[in-house]
């Protein structure tokens, strides 16, 4: 199959609970304002200039996506009131998952806005329907979903992580970029991935070594993926499990490497440095 060089597509989850966001946090104190959008655990209207999932959505208008899904959970009607048709650039749907079973779950909830685009006959035909999908409390530059964009069918966006740490601009520290899945990646296709590693597994990689942060390009064949996938011992269906069971049925995915500043909004120590490094940044969806 070819695949289309543009993807004009993309689905958010944001129907997680955030209860790290609603914790107390140890640095810094939070406007009121900030205080009263944590303790929803509502990540993505956490206000840092502009509620967050602003700057996530400008993002992803520069780099030329057209149409948004938003995955919200059941009582998340604030969002739907903000963003549901609300966008300027982009045509943004609602999408609820009914009870919080996990990221492919959540996806699943997304499945109508992704089967749509391969029946709509106004797309071009060479359109397979693939979409971005993105975590409501990442931002990511608009390069970087340009990377995305310039994949030529399913994969990711990798970060190195010794080149994001140095460059500086980032809120992660290395002790939280070590937390994330590392990227087997040979000759510019993913291999597998590696949740939680321990140091000894870090070394096993040659530098650069590169994480997931969940900047992922998908067809729509994923959504039988996360079907087919049970339970995880954290009681939840995992887009990590969807990603490896269709790897291990031949599914290829190609892999892109950054070392751009992304920005991680998860607990309520974060809404600090995030609203200082996007102090300048204009919104325009």
């Amino acid at each position: 199959m070819s695949y289309h060089s543009t993807m004009e597509r993309a689905v958010i989850l944001a129907a997680g609970r955030g209860t790290r966001m609603q914790r107390p946090g140890a640095n810094g104190e939070l406007s009121p304002e900030e205080a009263e959008a944590a303790a929803t655990g509502v990540k993505a209207l956490v206000p840092v200039g502009r509620p967050f999932l602003d700057y996530v959505l400008h993002s992803l208008a520069d780099a030329g996506i057209g149409q948004v899904c938003l995955v919200i959970g059941k009582d998340h009607s604030s969002l739907r009131e903000r963003y549901e048709g609300n966008g300027k650039r982009l045509d943004i749907s609602i999408a609820v998952q009914e009870e919080p079973r996990g990221t492919a779950d959540a996806l699943l909830a997304a499945a109508a806005f992704i089967n749509s685009a391969l029946s709509n006959s106004v797309l071009d035909s060479s359109d397979n329907g693939d979409f971005a999908m993105l975590n409501s409390d990442n931002y990511y530059p608009s390069d970087v979903l340009r990377q995305l964009q310039s994949l030529k069918g399913p994969g990711l966006v990798a970060f190195d992580r010794a080149g994001v740490l140095a460059r500086g601009k980032t809120n992660l520290s290395h002790e939280r970029m070590a937390a994330f899945a590392v990227v087997d990646v040979e000759d510019g296709e993913l291999r597998g991935l590696v949740e939680k590693p321990d140091p000894e597994t870090y070394a096993r990689f040659p530098e650069p070594v590169c994480v997931s942060l969940n900047c992922w390009r998908f067809s729509p064949s994923i959504l039988d993926a996360c079907r087919a996938v049970k339970t995880s011992p954290r009681g939840e269906l995992e887009l990590t499990d969807a990603v490896l069971h269709a790897l291990e049925r031949g599914q290829r995915f190609e892999v892109a490497v950054s070392d751009a500043a992304v920005l991680d909004l998860t607990s309520r120590d974060d809404v600090g440095p995030v609203r200082e490094r996007l102090a300048h940044q204009e919104v325009f969806f």
